[in-house]
């Protein structure tokens, strides 16, 4: 490498980490920038510390509630259950869905028409450089998944939520 090219290459990769720094800091990528500011910004019932948090949930639960992450689709058992009952988040046990607003959206994630009341929070999620609404537990500030206005009636929502980040207890929807 000659001095001039190795000159261009620091230039570039300084400039390349600058622009992740700035991209990150605006909430561009989905890094548990949400999550974080979340944390600080609201106030929640349950809290743990992040130490706590890897104690309470396994590798996937924590990557989705936790940090954002988003499981790939169609690995969810949640998306083919069709008995009655409730849909709760999988890192406080609160109650999020009635079976009752379950639909098949096609999509591979669990979707649903309406959350119970105050069930979640919902927050402008702008990872990926695009404005989507995030959906959060409203108990412990947990990411779940989002919600788009193409579900069916009568909302018309569909709240996408991701399996990992819940549990289901089967009877009363």
């Amino acid at each position: 490498m000659t001095q001039k090219t190795g000159r261009r290459f620091a230039l570039a990769a300084g400039t390349s980490a600058v622009g992740l720094a700035v991209a990150q800091s605006l909430g561009l990528f989905g890094w548990g920038t949400r999550a974080a500011q979340a944390a600080q910004n609201e106030k929640f019932e349950v809290t743990h510390t992040e130490a706590e948090w890897r104690k309470l949930l396994d590798t996937n639960q924590f990557d989705v509630l936790r940090q954002e992450g988003t499981e790939r689709p169609y690995t969810s058992p949640l998306n083919d259950e069709h008995r009655a009952g409730r849909f709760a988040c999988a890192g406080c046990a609160l109650d999020l869905f009635s079976s009752k607003t379950k639909f098949d959206s096609r999509t591979g994630w669990p979707s649903f028409w309406q959350p119970l009341d105050k069930a979640v929070g919902e927050h402008t999620d702008r990872s990926f450089g695009m404005a989507r609404t995030e959906v959060h537990c409203s108990r412990c500030g947990g990411h779940l998944g989002h919600v788009f206005d193409d579900g069916p009636k009568p909302t018309g929502l569909r709240y996408c939520m991701n399996g990992v980040a819940m549990k289901f207890t089967a009877g009363t929807a």
